[in-house]
């Protein structure tokens, strides 16, 4: 069938494979894109997951937390420009809207704009985010927020790139010494670079693997070096590459980034930090936020726009 130079466009844009192989792998899928992805996948010539949709919007995402960092919380706010985003103004209304959400008992953005406003209670949060758009001068909206609470420990936060990236991690530890805070900030580091998905392989639900398990099967019996192969070897060699992926998605089997030799888990790091500290330390969950992740930027073409104004 014909497939069009779009749709060969996109599917090369979201995994990184060559043209012609995205045009083969839509032919053979009689040009469903989902499917292309799958046959890419199976034949080794794709990553094992399509990549995030390019982060466009801009804003900031901000972190507030208690005194004693029991409670925390991350929000996302979007403006349309990258000079809103980085004007104080516009910050600090970000941080009225990050206090309120910390001490809010809304489960979702609709809940929290239906509250009084902490800065203004003759208002709504609606009514307050209303006039700060007339103040600004941009369309902004509060995208997403997220508390977290840690009764027998802290929450650890830390952000990235003056907003762009924001973390927060669960530490459930009986020593709170400065030594403990600093490895959470440190795993709370590891999280906004390393951008794992799951926080054990334990959290990893079943149907993924068995999934990832036929995608892996398919690559092994399409490599030519496993040609001829008793299914036991195959089998092993599919084990193989399923543990060495759960290790790259899943926190606490990363590679700590600040390792010296480059070999200790992140795992092994929290073990040996709570050895020195005479601390039970669990890592419960972590929360990242990668600002405008998912939200596609208007294309806008300065030059025309100028030309446009002035009737050219």
């Amino acid at each position: 069938m014909a497939v069009s130079a779009k749709l060969v466009k996109e599917l090369r844009e979201e995994t990184g494979s060559g043209m012609m192989d995205c045009k083969k792998a839509l032919v053979a899928t009689n040009g469903d894109k989902e499917a292309a992805l799958e046959w890419l996948r199976k034949n080794g010539l794709a990553k094992a997951e399509k990549k995030a949709g390019r982060i466009a919007a801009e804003g900031v995402s901000m972190i507030v937390e208690s005194d004693d960092a029991k409670k925390a919380v991350v929000v996302e706010v979007n403006s349309e420009t990258d000079f809103v985003a980085t004007n104080e103004k516009f910050r600090d209304y970000v941080h009225t809207v990050a206090e309120q959400a910390l001490d809010s008992d809304a489960d979702d953005v609709d809940a929290l704009l239906a509250e009084t406003s902490k800065v203004d209670p003759s208002k709504t949060v609606a009514d307050y985010h209303a006039g700060m758009v007339s103040v600004i001068g941009e369309n902004l909206k509060i995208r997403r927020f997220t508390r977290c609470e840690e009764a027998n420990g802290f929450i650890a936060g830390y952000t990235h790139m003056n907003g762009k990236i924001a973390v927060l991690v669960d530490v459930e530890s009986d020593v709170v010494s400065d030594e403990v805070r600093e490895m959470g900030k440190n795993i709370a580091m590891q999280v906004a670079a390393l951008n794992p998905t799951y926080t054990s392989d334990a959290e990893v639900p079943e149907d993924y693997k068995e999934h990832e398990k036929e995608i892996l099967t398919e690559q092994v019996k399409n490599d030519p070096k496993m040609a001829g192969k008793p299914d036991k070897i195959i089998a092993g060699a599919v084990m193989g590459r399923l543990k060495k992926e759960l290790k790259e998605i899943c926190l606490l089997d990363q590679v700590y980034v600040k390792a010296e030799d480059g070999k200790q888990s992140v795992s092994q790091y929290v073990a040996s930090v709570a050895k020195a500290q005479g601390a039970k330390i669990a890592i419960k969950g972590f929360v990242r936020y990668e600002t405008g992740a998912g939200l596609e930027k208007k294309n806008e073409d300065f030059a025309a726009e100028v030309a446009a104004q002035l009737g050219q």
